[in-house]
């Protein structure tokens, strides 16, 4: 797999979730998350999207500065490297992913219940999605071990019982997978982030498909 594929895929990792109350006090964050929303589902060209990450990790870059101790503005500028990596591909697109990292590890390692575990679901998906060493630090084993993390943090959540279906099904656990893309279409309406849930949900549908075709 192509390092631009393998990270094009990891991008769908990076839409967490977020409690209501959170996201309705916080016009920041709430800005952000809309901006991805926009940028990852509904700009088409490819040019149009890079373009519009990289304002938008600017903008992300810019409120983690004014206010550095808060986690959740750490994840959301994970995510935007890893949407632009998914986007541009090319040997950039690892240094933006190790970026994602390294902001990911360090919410895990001091808050790892911020956003309803949205970092370790997140970095559990880089996990599984990126190149292997040498050329990156993909590693399926770890990512079972975060996905469970999250879970456990979040069992009802869209996105961790999405992405955990997602590599169960990659890794040959069909029916297991089925269960948890199950109950991630069941999960909660987020409605401050109806336009990231509708495209959640159509990749939901989307997997389901492929895995009663096959």
């Amino acid at each position: 797999m192509t390092i631009r594929k393998s990270l094009y895929i990891a991008v769908w990792a990076l839409s967490c979730s977020l409690n209501s109350a959170t996201a309705l006090a916080d016009p920041i964050l709430t800005k952000i998350q809309t901006r991805w929303a926009q940028c990852n589902y509904t700009v088409e060209s490819s040019d149009d999207k890079v373009a519009c990450f990289d304002r938008l990790i600017d903008d992300t870059q810019i409120a983690l500065l004014a206010q550095p101790a808060r986690h959740d503005l750490k994840i959301w500028l994970a995510i935007n490297k890893s949407s632009l990596a998914g986007v541009d591909g090319g040997m950039g697109a690892l240094a933006l992913v190790k970026d994602a990292k390294i902001l990911l590890e360090d919410v895990v390692t001091q808050a790892p219940e911020t956003l309803d575990g949205s970092a370790l679901t997140s970095l559990a998906t880089l996990y599984h999605k990126v190149p292997g060493w040498p050329l990156a630090f993909g590693d399926d084993d770890v990512a079972a071990v975060l996905f469970k993390k999250a879970l456990k943090i979040n069992p009802r959540g869209i996105d961790p019982n999405y992405f955990y279906g997602e590599f169960l099904a990659d890794t040959g656990k069909t029916n297991l997978a089925v269960a948890f893309l199950k109950q991630a279409q069941k999960a909660p309406a987020r409605p401050e982030r109806r336009l990231a849930d509708k495209g959640r949900q159509q990749e939901i549908a989307q997997k389901l498909k492929e895995i009663n075709q096959q």
